[in-house]
């Protein structure tokens, strides 16, 4: 079978604790396979914003506790982290997270018309060797998949801490087309994920992206 895109986005098992196995029982009751199922939810809430690459969910968690008018769709392809998403939003009582685990490339792309009021990717996997840079995901392909599912004035909100990698999305986003550069953004000041902690614990530094869609 040909693949859309390449497979670097599939489920991933690793390591995983019997608790989040556990709770990984429960994904059906909180998972969004396809377009209808978000148009769906989203009746409820102000707003939709899509966290790609959510870790463990800290910064999620975070928004939402905080947001709670606004609906967060939570994609991860690692099985741990969605464990441990699930666990807390059980604990939490949150209503307003859903979780995606599949590629969100497709999800996406079956999207025609404006639907998250943001997007947020931090700290996304670098691919670090040379040899797997095409599996990075922030791309003007990227930029352009994402553009048609964003409303007009919408933020595409980026980072990373890879010196090499924020070179790439600077070179990138001189091919794209449809947005603007934001000065500042408020998700510079959310909450991190575990990745985007880790690197400021070890001292690197974060490259932040803000994007407004202008068209």
């Amino acid at each position: 079978m040909r693949h859309k895109y390449l497979p670097s986005f599939v489920k991933r098992r690793g390591r995983i604790t019997k608790s989040q196995e556990d709770n990984l029982n429960a994904l059906s009751k909180y998972e969004v396979k396809n377009y209808s199922q978000i148009i769906n939810a989203k009746k409820n809430y102000s707003k939709v914003v899509l966290e790609i690459g959510f870790g463990n969910g800290e910064n999620t968690l975070d928004l939402a506790s905080n947001n709670p008018d606004t609906l967060y769709i939570a994609s991860e392809v690692y099985l741990a982290g969605i464990g441990s998403l699930i666990g807390e939003v059980i604990g939490r009582q949150l209503q307003n997270i859903l979780i995606t685990s599949g590629d969100i490339r497709l999800l996406i792309d079956n999207i025609k018309e404006p639907v998250f009021d943001d997007v947020i990717v931090i700290c996304p996997d670098p691919w670090p060797k040379l040899k797997h840079h095409k599996r990075r995901m922030l791309t003007n392909e990227f930029f352009k998949l994402v553009h048609p599912s964003i409303k007009d004035n919408g933020e595409l909100f980026m980072s990373t801490d890879v010196e090499d990698y924020a070179e790439s999305i600077e070179d990138q986003l001189k091919l794209s087309q449809g947005y603007a550069r934001n000065t500042k953004s408020k998700y510079e000041l959310s909450s991190h994920t575990k990745f985007q902690r880790r690197a400021i614990e070890e001292g690197r530094k974060i490259y932040p992206f803000s994007l407004r869609k202008i068209s």
